[in-house]
């Protein structure tokens, strides 16, 4: 599946270009033609995920979805039209969920599990889909509900990583989503990011799904995916940050770098809507970031996080200077409803500094 060509980031009078200097627009189609594994994870498959000997349950997730990506060549694969699968699936289909939910902390590997899946699913690219719940809104809010259910009702499966709970208006949007789909015979899979003062870490809580996904969780089966951070695992502590001059010199040495002060590019991301910060990093090789400084404030917080998320697929070295990563955020935020979010911001943060630490 194509998508159009990446824009490279253009300088100024011999300056590296800065990605506060760009407002990409990003048409509906390009929404849906990016509905894949993101960079970072095109070559992961089942046997390329190493689980952690500690952690049985890792392997079990590994055995349950390659035995899930094994019921999906069925009619779904075949028809995809509602009264086709609902005529078979009497006959055909396995009884039981058509659906996968895994639960777990921030760098269990949950993403290269659902991503995966998406590989080992016998359907053609265009009849499967892959996309973070905020990019699944943002494709409704593009196409509308109905288009959306058109657009997506003929595949044969659809990865939703990242399920959220934090806002209950997208949520309910999305339950109704799926719920049509279910009903066009698409098979569903997701992970979970949801809000540990309601969820609790370490388990799935069926009463909050049951309240928040509207008997949506009739159709998931949940798997436990317990570990630790495989980004931190063994590896030496995070890079420090780097004097701004290293960061200036690097950005100006280094193709398709760019270069932001850190409050500048906070303040632009309040302008740019979250469903085009996967363009805004269009052909950067590397993002040059000065005077880093926890942030000032929820909302601020939360946009760092998608940015966070659309560099680290997107396999984005992270150079900078100022504070550390993990005083991003304040201790009240990291205690917060939030809480996930932002742990997993540091840690893709960090392993992308120790990256570009490693050029």
């Amino acid at each position: 599946m194509s998508t159009p060509s990446a824009p490279q980031p253009t300088s100024h009078e011999g300056e590296p270009p800065a990605l506060s200097a760009r407002s990409p627009q990003v048409p509906a189609e390009r929404l849906v033609a990016e509905m894949v594994p993101p960079p970072r994870f095109d070559a992961v498959r089942f046997d390329t995920y190493v689980p952690d000997p500690a952690q049985p349950s890792q392997r079990a997730a590994i055995k349950a979805l390659e035995d899930f990506a094994g019921t999906l060549g069925g009619s779904a694969a075949r028809g995809g039209r509602r009264g086709l699968f609902r005529a078979r699936s009497r006959r055909s289909e396995p009884a039981g969920p058509r659906g996968i939910y895994l639960d777990g902390g921030f760098g269990v590997g949950k993403t290269h599990l659902l991503a995966s899946l998406w590989h080992a699913a016998p359907a053609p690219p265009e009849r499967k889909a892959f996309g973070t719940f905020v990019e699944l809104t943002n494709l409704v809010g593009a196409l509308g509900f109905q288009q959306t259910v058109r657009t997506l009702g003929g595949h044969q499966l659809l990865c939703v990583d990242e399920f959220e709970l934090d806002d209950p208006g997208d949520t309910v949007l999305i339950s109704s989503l799926l719920s049509r789909l279910v009903e066009e015979g698409v098979a569903l899979a997701a992970t979970s990011n949801t809000l540990p003062g309601k969820l609790g870490e370490g388990r799935f809580a069926a009463a909050d799904f049951l309240r928040e996904i509207q008997g949506l969780s009739a159709h998931f089966r949940a798997l436990r995916v317990d570990g630790e951070d495989y980004r931190h695992r063994g590896l030496p502590e995070a890079p420090a940050p780097r004097p701004t001059d290293e960061v200036v010199a690097a950005a100006r040495a280094t193709e398709g770098a760019t270069l932001d002060d850190f409050g500048t590019l906070l303040d632009h991301l309040a302008r740019v809507h979250p469903s085009r910060y996967g363009a805004l990093c269009d052909g950067v090789g590397m993002v040059c970031l000065t005077d880093v400084r926890p942030v000032p404030d929820q909302a601020t917080a939360l946009r760092l996080v998608v940015l966070a998320d659309r560099l680290y697929d997107r396999e984005v070295p992270v150079l900078a200077s100022g504070q550390p990563f993990d005083r991003l955020f304040s201790e009240e935020m990291r205690r917060g409803g939030y809480r996930k979010k932002y742990f997993r911001a540091i840690s893709r943060l960090t392993a992308l500094a120790r990256d570009a630490d490693s050029d």
